[in-house]
């Protein structure tokens, strides 16, 4: 038997960039030849797909750590380097991917929803190249000795977490018949047995019911408790949320225990309301299973108003014998298909490559923070501005100037300025410091010291020549 996974964390990184080239051309007869380093190649971007062939992360459960590619360095002769190929990790339709808190490992936010075919997000992005020295001529720089060096990629870890893609989902307490209902429905062959929590992994079957067909999840038994976890509630429920129609199981015998019904009936419907409120909304068919036992009339009546009276549709059906299931089956595709019908309507066409996951993460690396550690000291994060930091050749001193115009150009030196920052403070980056050239008479004016918790929050525009 295949194994099922539906949750997996791993760690991803793109690949790193390749260097710029500091060169000039040296050709016979040319005694002053230009710049001509190429630029270093791009590193491979690590990109999540979802693919309507796979069922289960099982691929990921024992391999956690994936790289992309890096990109090659640039050479003479305008030679660009070879950005790094791509990584695709493919995944089943229904995968959420949560970017997770690298200390706690909890959920930070939710990077996309892939749920429909060849849908793609780029989850590592793989480091920039560096830009050879002619990227730095200008007017009273005509032969820049120095160029970028490649940006390191960066790792961090990430969850997929997949929510079965079924049109209707069998929801119930452990042992009420769902999976003999579903052997009876479908081809779907699961492990039926007479003890509870047989069902431990969630199973889809295909049902065809006259000229509609649709797909059914029998999601293990839940209990009391399970919106809070218990029971692997969580793990369970969750694959019930993308689902139009709940079928709600309710064994009419009580069971071994001799159960109430109309309990258990109430007991599922709370779990389901606590652990999403839009549950209590879905689409609900209630099913009496085991009515071929003698005696349960009476039962079968009860459940039938109590359901009805919270606007449910009814079936009296016994997964030993078949009894009732045609009907049940029938109303069950049309239902589904008027759901689909009524959803298509409601949403738009969803592009292939999920872009607002990107804009939020460039719109991210874009912003950094400034804060004072001393008295005269200032601490700048940020990846765009880190990024600037790491691509720089720091035993260049002509590299490490065109590094502070940077500065200027995407708004820092302003930024610190307005932190009170002033001329002569030293400002830190990363593991570097150099000292911030402000103007000279901002100390003299400034009779005291700033705030010594002042913190500064900015979005960094960007420069022309800043591939950010």
């Amino acid at each position: 038997m295949s194994q099922f996974t539906d949750m997996c964390r791993i760690n991803v990184r793109g690949g790193d960039g390749g260097a710029g080239c500091m060169s000039f051309r040296r050709e016979a007869y040319v005694p002053k030849g230009g710049p001509d380093g190429g630029d270093g190649g791009d590193g491979g971007n690590v990109v999540v797909q979802a693919d309507a062939q796979l069922s289960s992360l099982i691929d990921y459960r024992f391999k956690h750590h994936f790289r992309a590619e890096r990109g090659t360095h640039g050479q003479g002769s305008r030679k660009d380097g070879r950005a790094g190929e791509n990584l695709i990790l493919k995944v089943p339709l229904g995968t959420v991917v949560w970017e997770l808190d690298p200390e706690t490992m909890e959920h930070v936010h939710q990077i996309a929803d892939l749920s429909h075919e060849g849908e793609r997000v780029v989850v590592a992005p793989g480091g920039h190249g560096g830009r050879g020295n002619p990227h730095f001529v200008s007017s009273v720089r005509r032969a820049p000795a120095f160029a970028e060096k490649g940006e390191p990629a960066q790792e961090h870890w990430i969850e997929l977490e997949l929510k079965l893609m079924a049109d209707a989902a069998l929801v119930g307490l452990p042992s009420v018949g769902k999976s003999s209902l579903i052997a009876r429905m479908s081809a779907a062959r699961p492990k039926i047995a007479d003890y509870p929590f047989t069902t431990l992994v969630p199973n889809l079957g295909m049902v065809r019911a006259g000229e509609n067909s649709f797909v059914v999840a029998d999601v293990p038994g839940l209990i009391e408790g399970a919106s809070e976890g218990r029971g692997l509630g969580h793990q369970f429920l969750r694959h019930i949320e993308r689902t139009a129609l709940i079928m709600h199981v309710v064994d009419i015998t009580g069971g071994f225990e001799g159960r109430d019904p109309i309990e258990d009936y109430r007991v599922i419907n709370s779990e389901l309301a606590a652990y999403a409120p839009e549950l209590a909304e879905r689409p609900q068919v209630v099913v009496a299973n085991k009515c071929d036992a003698s005696g349960m009339t009476d039962r079968v009546a009860e459940l039938r108003r109590v359901a009805s009276a919270d606007g449910h549709r009814f079936f009296a059906v016994s997964a030993l014998t078949g009894a009732g299931l045609n009907s049940f089956m029938l109303a069950c595709g049309e239902m589904v298909s008027d759901l689909r019908r009524e959803l298509a309507c409601e949403t738009e066409e969803v592009p292939v490559e999920v872009v607002a996951w990107d804009a939020q993460r460039q719109a991210r690396e874009r912003r950094f923070e400034i804060e004072r550690e001393e008295a005269h000291a200032w601490r700048v994060t940020g990846t765009n501005i880190e990024r600037l930091v790491v691509q720089t050749d720091w035993d260049n001193d002509e590299a490490v100037s065109y590094l502070q115009s940077r500065f200027a150009r995407v708004g820092l030196d302003d930024a610190l300025a307005r932190a009170g920052a002033v001329h002569g403070d030293e400002v830190r980056i990363m593991g570097f410091a150099f000292e911030f050239e402000g103007a000279e008479e901002l100390r003299e004016e400034g009779s005291g010291d700033p705030d010594p918790d002042t913190a500064a929050a900015v979005d960094d525009e960007g420069g022309s020549d800043d591939r950010a």
